[in-house]
């Protein structure tokens, strides 16, 4: 083939088929720790100069690009689910069954904070790994043929010939791991970061997805941004790979493999005393020894969104706080009337 042939191949392989004038659309839900940067990340995606707000419960926007001069503008829909765990059930909301095959994930995991790193990160995908099986098995009936494709499409990143190929197993939709506060991240001692490092190299391996380092940094913000940009609008996905512990890492999907990445970091006397059933399971143990994670309750977000000054309106305000006075007066009288009641003992 020559070099346009490839081109042009390239080019049908990236716009998926989609025929002149179609508008192509996909969907990215955000997800990950509170306060991690997810809003930030999207915001740089969308070049939108705001000041990022606190995310409430599970907020959309949308960005719109054109492939060509003189096209309609392609359209990818931005979910983001703020709170951390604490409202992983809102995860259904925005993947479905009619967009599945368009879909795709961003896991914003801050590195400044590893104790709650394997937690929020399991926690988040396995509950979006559910769903999207759950899906997929109702697909299989009605489906068949989207439900194969979508399945197949799991394995794109990975070479048939790639020495890991059986040792893999990949998300059900593509996935993009984003390891935020890097410049936090890079004054921890360089053991530490190397644990955390590898950790997040062999996760992100294992499942199938890319993984890069970010901070506000607008350098390393633009790598994410690349990434993020592949999955909404089949930008070029970039083949540059940095996998030095000492430095951010970049690795798209498919481009490491378990022989560079190496080991857990652990001692064979210590990876002898753990019992594991998967590598996925033995891994973690080596990382919470290092970094014992919080309880899952201690990541809840308990915070009462009412009270949020942001979302502050006056007329609304004023009501809530009249109910709230009605409803402790009731609750009141209903404990008197109630005590004043003669109970029959028999």
């Amino acid at each position: 083939d020559t070099l346009w042939d490839l081109a042009i191949a390239e080019v049908e392989k990236r716009e998926n088929n989609v025929k002149p004038g179609e508008v192509w659309e996909k969907s990215i839900l955000f997800m990950g720790n509170k306060n991690g940067g997810k809003t930030t990340i999207i915001l740089r995606c969308l070049e939108r100069e705001e000041p990022p707000k606190p995310t409430l419960a599970l907020e959309y926007t949308f960005g719109r690009r054109a492939r060509r001069h003189n096209t309609p503008k392609d359209v990818a829909h931005f979910w983001e689910l703020g709170g951390g765990t604490s409202l992983m059930e809102l995860i259904r909301i925005p993947i479905t069954s009619h967009n599945l095959r368009s879909f795709a994930v961003v896991l914003v995991l801050d590195l400044s904070k590893p104790n709650e790193l394997w937690t929020t990160m399991e926690s988040l995908l396995q509950v979006t790994r559910n769903h999207v099986n759950k899906i997929l098995t109702k697909l299989e009936k009605t489906k068949p043929e989207v439900a194969a494709e979508i399945k197949q499409r799991m394995w794109n990143d990975l070479q048939r010939d790639h020495p890991d190929y059986a040792l893999v197993d990949p998300f059900p939709i593509p996935l993009v791991i984003i390891g935020s506060k890097y410049d936090l991240f890079h004054e921890f001692d360089s053991e530490m970061r190397k644990i955390i490092s590898k950790t997040l190299r062999f996760v992100s391996h294992y499942y199938g997805a890319s993984l890069v380092f970010t901070s506000k940094s607008e350098a390393l913000l633009l790598k994410a941004r690349a990434l993020i940009n592949h999955l909404a609008f089949g930008y070029d996905k970039s083949k540059s790979v940095s996998v030095d512990p000492s430095k951010p890492l970049f690795i798209p999907a498919g481009l490491d493999s378990m022989s560079q990445i190496g080991p857990p970091p652990a001692s064979d006397s210590d990876l002898g005393k753990m019992h594991a059933s998967t590598p996925l399971e033995l891994w973690k143990k080596v990382f919470e020894k290092t970094f014992p994670p919080k309880s899952f309750c201690d990541l809840q977000d308990t915070k009462d969104p009412a009270q949020d000054t942001q979302y502050a309106e006056y007329e609304i305000d004023v009501m809530r706080a009249q109910k709230n006075q009605e409803l402790e007066q009731y609750k009141r009288n209903a404990s008197k009337s109630w005590k004043e009641m003669d109970f029959d003992s028999d």
